[in-house]
């Protein structure tokens, strides 16, 4: 399962739910006051999202797979999520765009493009 690094739980569920559409599945603390372990999903799209240090570093990348990236960069747009990389065929049959989360963690949205073979 990917997992990012946050470092603010508030930023970061604005990001995920406020603005990309993602919901919480679940959150996990030891206490009320120590860091965050939670999954958010959609669709069928799922990752963790961790305040602990020694999970992993800030900064990841991951690559989700969506029918029709064109469709979630308007409906960021309209939520206001800044798009590093609007939507482009730089990638070999892929339709791609990428957006940066408040911690640096990239996330590349793809489209396969018709008549792509695996």
């Amino acid at each position: 399962m990917p997992t990012l690094r946050i470092t603010s739980y508030p930023k970061s569920r604005a990001f995920y739910v406020d603005g990309l559409g993602f919901s919480i599945d679940w959150e996990h603390r030891f206490e009320p006051h120590l860091p965050v372990f939670m999954q958010v999903s959609r669709d069928d799209m799922a990752f963790f999202l961790t305040e602990h240090a020694g999970d992993c570093p800030p900064g990841g990348l991951i690559h989700l797979y969506v029918a029709d990236v064109d469709k979630w960069f308007e409906e960021f747009l309209a939520r206001g999520v800044p798009v590093r990389e609007p939507p482009n065929e730089g990638l070999p049959s892929l339709r791609s765009m990428s957006i940066v989360d408040p911690d640096g963690n990239r996330i590349q949205f793809h489209t396969r493009l018709q008549g792509w073979q695996r």
